[in-house]
């Protein structure tokens, strides 16, 4: 095991069991006495040996014993966590006889674990004078040698860098007259070094002074100053500070042009203080910085005069370029017989240079032979660690793990729990992360926003992947690279953070943590004490026993269930339960036991009515109870929602409702109290309304009006011929409303929405408006996207100069009338997609199409124009696809 990784798990065990223990004695105030004492004198013992443990991460590697040791800190961290989550248990079961043997096993087990912390504490003083006589390690140095090595030796592989070099060297060479910066940003093992030692040697020798200096994570900004001062040749005869080498240095630069390369930066204090140092005297300077922190990059931008170039992976057809290279040396080419096993390495590899040159090269020097690539293919997690023939990519890729502080550690780590290939939706994780108490409280944020921040961090940190952009920027799915999804599976298992069971399981250790299972019919039977967290990503049978008390995590989603298992109401610490994509029709009243439950997701699901004994769990944060309904409804009807019960004002913690129906609540005026006591949800974000009568529409704006925080609403009438009567919004209008979403009849436009200054997604379906909605909406500043389907009835939309400053992607479908669109120049400026469909009036694409310059899409569904008219856009708009009767024809630029 790598002894700063398993510092680091050890060390966030030690963090997160901290707060964990400051949250209960705050909660627990009235603890027995010898449990409480016994609990302050294991936080006072934790908290000095948390500080040991971050000395140790900035320090050599210590000796073998150490790093037993610090796997013997972890596991009585585990074993502390299950002491509390233990006694919370024995608080919820309490009765009798019973209650009595739970506490004397609590006693029982605070003393095992005080006899352990002294014998642990015998031997810290120890390795405390060891880590503070200990020399400062050399930083992530140790994989220089393989980021820089091809430098050196002439062997750099130019294979999929052409373009980029060739746009870099344009950048550098471009007379601009001023110093320009460029942050050349991607994960570990891109290519970012290559890249910009190609783009130096072409041009250092037209600038009057050069240098390339690594700045890498150990040097710190009075390294680098001295380095820089030396190189450009002035001598350091006596000690020097940072204010002195700055002023040494400006003055060294001043009315030169010079190329400054920066390469690996981490620290962003560095290029801080560098940047003082650096003279902008019109003489078109540059400086160029690789680094794997897009965060760093991102928060230095403060102008045109810094950039960013973003690395991208490989395309299929480069690396198998790249790696056939490698691996064939001879002749480039794949020999017969190994075409298929080659391509999986390739798509493991996933674009990553590094991956595929120093896979290629150890498979150079192994027998060309099906058998012997197939026992490479299937034992490349096991040569991705520290002791492994792939021990370098291990080396430059778990720099960047390494770098994350303790709670980022445990949120990237958590990636490990899904399948590869298999996104995960990024609310999810975010919740997941929550319930697994991941996420740090900070004052004036939800826990969500918290979790989305981090998320951010992870993904600026090139260490996870946004799949896909959402309308507004935001990932829809994320993932991780396969290479380092592989490193961190073998992190995960040797620290005990998951086991992943691809297999059927033979002997599970007692004291796993989480258990991903990754395979079809499971049965577990074995006593796992203590599990906290349970998936399921097969689609056969599963079957879970009553053997997972501690469990806070469940996730079984798109397993074949019938009924809810009735095990579940027995897991009395569960925080998050997902039961999607099942077909489990009711939900017991025994799910009050759950008291802890702060997510239960029974989105597709048969469901359409939640017990009144939910509103026992006030600590519910997202209720999601609702499906899409493919089948024989009408488009209206898509989304099915559920009958809530009365009171569901108790659930005062809940983020996110949807979707309630509101129709089924009318007898007796049920519906009325129902709508009235939403208003007690003061803290809700999201909001779904279905089945909506016209005269339950005041009162619904009325509780909406109480809503201070919420950023999407979605209002669905009663039917299609049932209007939305929500004009008593404009009292009191949500001020941070986000996303809109109204279905069903307008009798006119609701003015409070042109006062919604956030509006980033408006959608109104079948509002069949008599006047036109573009006015009132044309000034909002950030709206990125407008859908208008069966929303007006009139013959003509005019979108005027200088509106829709941020639109990106505009809608129209299903207005019969519409005769003429008509944009003006100066519109739209920032639309990349235009999707126009079943507006059968609409003989001509619009008028001034051909003058929005950053549109990239055009998708037409049963439109009346010709295909001659669609070609002759090609040239302004560079894909066009036009459905007709369900067939699909794509126009594209040759």
């Amino acid at each position: 095991m790598d002894t700063e990784i398993g510092g680091g798990i050890a060390g966030g065990a030690v963090s997160f069991l901290l707060l964990k223990l400051d949250a209960f004695a705050t909660r627990e105030w009235n603890l027995q006495e010898n449990i409480n004492r016994a609990l302050q004198n294991l936080g006072i013992e934790l908290r000095s040996i948390e500080a040991l443990l971050i000395d140790a991460a900035s320090k050599k590697d210590p000796d073998h014993q150490f790093t037993v040791w610090i796997q013997n800190v972890r596991d009585q961290a585990y074993a502390i966590e299950d002491v509390l989550d233990l006694f919370r248990l024995h608080q919820e079961q309490e009765t009798g006889l019973r209650g009595f043997k739970l506490r004397h096993s609590i006693n029982r087990l605070i003393k095992d674990i005080e006899e352990s912390l002294q014998r642990i504490q015998q031997t810290k003083e120890r390795y405390q004078t060891m880590i503070f006589t200990t020399i400062h390690s050399p930083g992530n140095t140790t994989d220089l040698h393989v980021r820089m090595a091809p430098l050196f030796t002439g062997n750099v592989d130019p294979v999929g860098i052409e373009e980029p070099t060739d746009k870099l060297t344009s950048w550098a060479l471009e007379e601009k007259q001023k110093l320009e910066v460029m942050f050349v940003v991607g994960m570990a093992g891109l290519g970012k070094t290559t890249l910009v030692h190609s783009v130096y040697e072409r041009v250092k020798q037209r600038f009057d002074c050069h240098v390339w200096i690594t700045a890498s994570k150990s040097k710190t900004k009075l390294d680098i100053l001295t380095r820089l001062v030396e190189k450009f040749g002035c001598q350091i005869t006596h000690p020097a500070d940072v204010i002195g080498l700055t002023g040494k240095l400006r003055k060294l630069l001043l009315n030169k042009r010079y190329v400054i390369v920066l390469d690996d930066l981490w620290v962003k204090e560095v290029w801080e203080s560098l940047r003082l140092a650096l003279p902008d005297d019109g003489n078109n300077s540059r400086i160029i910085i690789t680094t794997r922190r897009g965060d760093i990059a991102n928060s230095c931008r403060d102008g045109d005069s810094i950039a960013i170039h973003k690395i991208q992976p490989l395309s299929p057809e480069r690396a198998e370029q790249l790696f056939n290279l490698k691996a064939f040396s001879r002749n480039g080419r794949c020999p017969s017989g190994l075409e298929e096993v080659s391509k999986s390495i390739i798509q493991k590899c996933d674009g990553l240079p590094l991956g595929i040159i120093e896979i290629g090269r150890l498979l150079s020097h192994k027998s060309p032979t099906r058998n012997q690539w197939k026992i490479f293919h299937d034992s490349l997690e096991s040569e991705l660690r520290s002791n492994g023939e792939l021990s370098d990519i291990v080396k430059v890729l778990s720099a960047s793990y390494k770098d994350l502080p303790y709670h980022l550690k445990y949120c990237f780590l958590y990636m490990s729990i899904f399948p590869e290939n298999d996104p995960v939706k990024r609310r999810r994780l975010v919740r997941l992360w929550i319930a697994e108490g991941f996420v740090i409280e900070k004052s004036g944020k939800t826990l969500e926003e918290v979790g989305e921040e981090y998320l951010k961090e992870l993904i600026d940190r090139n260490l996870i992947k946004a799949n896909g952009l959402d309308f507004d920027g935001l990932p829809k799915t994320v993932g991780v690279h396969s290479l380092m999804l592989k490193i961190i599976l073998s992190i995960a298992h040797e620290e005990n953070f998951c086991t992943v069971c691809t297999e059927a399981p033979r002997n599970l250790t007692e004291n796993i943590r989480r258990l991903s299972v990754q395979k079809d019919d499971f049965e577990v039977s074995q006593h796992l004490p203590f599990v906290r967290s349970f998936f399921s990503f097969g689609i056969g049978e599963l079957k879970i026993g009553p053997n997972f008390k501690l469990l806070k995590v469940l996730d079984i989603q798109g397993t074949p269930l019938e009924e809810f298992p009735s095990v579940i109401t027995d897991l009395l610490l569960l925080r998050y339960l997902s039961l999607r994509n099942t077909n489990i029709r009711s939900i017991p009243r025994s799910l009050s036991d759950l008291r802890y439950l702060e997510t239960l997701d029974l989105k597709q699901t048969l469901v359409t009515k939640v017990p009144k004994a939910v509103l026992q769990l006030e600590k519910l944060r997202h209720l999601l109870v609702y499906r899409y309904n493919m089948e024989g409804v009408r488009p209206f009807d898509l989304v099915q929602g559920f009958k809530a019960p009365k009171g569901i004002s108790a659930l005062k913690n809940l983020q996110k409702l949807s979707f309630v129906k509101v129709s089924v609540q009318r007898r007796m005026s049920r519906h009325l109290r129902m709508i009235q006591g939403l208003d007690n949800l003061t803290q809700l974000r999201k909001l779904g309304v279905v089945e909506l009568a016209k005269e339950d529409g005041a009162s619904l704006c009325h509780s909406i009006g109480k809503m201070p925080n919420l950023h999407s609403l979605s209002v669905a009438s009663l039917s299609m011929e049932v209007p939305l009567e929500l004009d008593a919004m404009a009292t009191n209008p949500p001020a941070l409303l986000q996303r809109l979403y109204l279905k069903g009849p307008l009798q006119k436009f609701p003015s409070w929405i042109s006062s919604l200054q956030d509006l980033v997604r408006i959608r109104l379906k079948w509002s069949s408006l008599t006047e036109n909605p573009i006015p009132a909406v044309q000034n909002l500043p950030y709206l990125v996207e407008l859908q208008l389907l069966d929303a007006y009835t009139g013959t003509q939309l005019e979108f005027k100069s200088g509106k829709f400053r941020q639109l990106k992607i505009l809608d129209l479908q299903q207005l019969e009338q519409l005769s003429s669109v008509v944009m003006e120049e100066g519109t739209l400026p920032c639309l990349q997609k235009l999707i126009i469909g079943h507006c059968s009036k609409l003989v001509h694409v619009p008028g001034g199409i051909g003058k929005l310059v950053h549109l990239q899409m055009l998708v037409l569904d049963d439109m009346p124009q010709s295909a001659d008219q669609l070609r002759r856009l090609v040239c302004r708009i560079p894909c066009i696809h036009s459905y007709k009767h369900g067939q699909l024809e794509v126009f594209e630029e040759d």
